[in-house]
């Protein structure tokens, strides 16, 4: 059911019991548990946090703790399936759900007792009602046995054939009820998209009861820029979450500028700005981030020696050196880096850049370091996903984590430094496939899948890089083809999973086009194309557009999700 008061039906609940913390394995998620977990600190609340992946880890991790704890917190999983049906836990058991994942499951919306969802209210939900979903079981089967032999064998009769007209009437009513139901359930479940950011539900929480630090503004900030990174939500959406924090960003400051009219050694102060749509340039030099971001090199085609030339020109027409351009951002001359912004939207604007501005915040700590809310996002994801071994499996989960507090700054500098290696990665993959014609087109759909052997393979073995690479193909494949029906294709992308085991990830992005929705509809068709070929796929993962698959059945299936989709 869903909480419509979050501090009486959800913390003041939970803030005397002993609390166990499931959070998924993605930046938004990160950022809303950095939220509690400084709230609980505040009230002293007992509480055990366990990172979770996907289905199989939420289950065991269910199952270890479901003895010591009665009330669980899921932040980014556990709305869209049917959690007491997966879980199967005992009655005085509570889940609390913070989860931005759509749609949610009806049985979760409807149940009273024992979950309670934390969502935004003035989502677009569209949850069916009650009466189309559910309906009780009558006793269809009434006992006619009962009648006094007394009566006339005629009007036995009569009653009888009464009876057989209304027991087919029922029935018949019944039929068409469960085909409209299917319908209904067809329509709302069809597609797969997403909702507030978690972090920004959790930082409402915290400005209710009055608790909001700018910390916590921060990471809510961080959490819906994750959702614009990864390209989870619409421009629309977006940019009117971004006017609501901003004016919390008004709020925080007015309120700090009392406090702190002398700018101390370790202050925080949060800046709303319209930034260039760079990757991580300021940690990085203008050039390479103009070649390295997807936006710019989709849109110069910078796989090709024209796409190079182009840039080229693109510098010249902004007349700045490339010595200067090639060196470290910071280490660029103060005149140039002045009026960077409107020079390099100028120029944008002549080689057809229309959107290189975007609206963002910056934090600055101290006098020295400056960070955009994306940097911290890519630096935070490649913390995560990080694929060279160090420890047990939730070192990274934890590395990332840390990340996120200002105190730990050499944790982000190092996180930002893998974050330029997977963009790197990123590019160079795209550059390979578009070059060697690896994208193409299977009817419905366009299909793209790397081989082993590929370099930076294993990078994209992890489902947020593989989304990412999946997402700056796409974008890259549309400017590069002249073929206008692939121009509004959806993308099916494979990656080597793990080659002993003979496994493959797959994953199905919407299409790239100006008014898209991002509603996601590869998770019920793949849902559809492993059950009719008894393909062995797992569906571990919180997006459901996300599956892996034994490498032999990959042809079955695909020609599956063809028929499927014609």
């Amino acid at each position: 059911m869903f909480v419509s008061d979050c501090r009486r039906e959800f913390y003041d609940l939970i803030v005397t019991q002993r609390v166990l913390l499931l959070v998924a394995s993605d930046v938004d998620a990160l950022c809303a548990c950095k939220i509690l977990q400084a709230l609980f600190q505040c009230d002293h609340v007992q509480y055990t946090l366990v990172p979770v992946s996907g289905w199989q880890e939420l289950e065991t991790a269910f199952l270890e703790h479901k003895d010591q704890f009665k009330y669980f917190v899921l932040i980014n999983c556990g709305a869209n399936v049917d959690l007491l049906e997966i879980l199967q836990p005992e009655e005085d058991t509570f889940f609390f759900v913070c989860d931005s994942h759509r749609p949610i499951n009806v049985v979760n919306v409807y149940n009273d007792t024992q979950i309670k969802l934390l969502v935004k209210q003035d989502d677009d939900l569209d949850v069916p009602a009650y009466d189309d979903i559910f309906r009780d079981e009558e006793d269809e089967e009434e006992d006619s046995e009962n009648e006094s032999d007394g009566s006339e064998p005629s009007e036995k009769r009569r009653r009888f054939e009464e009876e057989v007209i209304e027991r087919t009437m029922k029935r018949r009513q019944r039929r068409e009820w469960e085909a409209r139901r299917r319908e209904i359930l067809f329509d709302y479940e069809q597609y797969e998209y997403h909702g507030t950011s978690s972090a920004m539900v959790m930082f409402d929480l915290a400005w209710i009861m009055s608790k909001d630090l700018n910390d916590m503004l921060w990471w809510a900030i961080v959490g819906l820029t994750d959702q614009w990174v990864q390209d989870k939500i619409t421009q629309m959406k977006y940019v009117t979450d971004i006017g609501i924090l901003q004016r919390h960003v008004s709020r925080h400051n007015h309120r700090n500028e009392d406090e702190e009219n002398s700018l101390s050694i370790d202050c925080m102060r949060i800046a709303f700005e319209y930034d260039l749509r760079l990757a991580l340039y300021q940690h990085w030099s203008l050039y390479e981030s103009l070649c390295n971001t997807s936006y710019t090199s989709a849109s110069f085609k910078l796989w090709s020696v024209q796409g190079q030339k182009r840039l080229q020109e693109f510098l010249a027409d902004m007349g700045l050196p490339l010595k200067q351009v090639k060196q470290k951002f910071n280490s660029m001359d103060m005149s140039l880096k002045e009026n960077l912004r409107e020079m390099i939207e100028e120029s944008a604007n002549k080689f057809g850049m229309k959107d290189l501005r975007v609206q963002t915040f910056s934090i600055h700590f101290g006098f020295k370091n400056k960070f955009s809310a994306s940097d911290i996002v890519y630096a935070t994801t490649s913390l995560m996903e990080n694929v060279e071994k160090e420890g047990p499996e939730t070192t990274n989960f934890i590395k990332a984590l840390d990340s996120l507090s200002r105190g730990n700054l050499d944790k982000l500098h190092q996180g930002l430094d893998l974050a330029k290696k997977q963009l790197r990665a990123i590019q160079q993959t795209v550059a390979s496939c578009i070059c060697t014609n690896l994208v193409i087109s299977q009817g419905p759909f366009l299909y793209c899948s790397l081989m082993e052997g590929t370099p930076d393979v294993k990078l994209f073995s992890k489902p947020v890089s593989l989304c990412l690479l999946s997402k700056y193909l796409l974008k890259s494949f549309v400017c590069s083809t002249k073929n206008k029906r692939c121009k509004l294709l959806p993308l099916v992308m494979a990656a080597p999973m793990d080659v002993e085991q003979g496994t493959v990830i797959m994953v199905g992005i919407p299409p790239e086009t100006e008014s898209s929705d991002k509603k996601n509809f590869f998770g019920r068709a793949f849902e559809k194309a492993a059950e009719s070929t008894n393909s062995r796929t797992l569906h571990n993962h919180f997006e459901m557009s996300i599956i892996e698959l034994k490498t032999e059945d990959r042809s079955k299936f695909l020609d599956a999700l063809i028929a499927l989709l014609s």
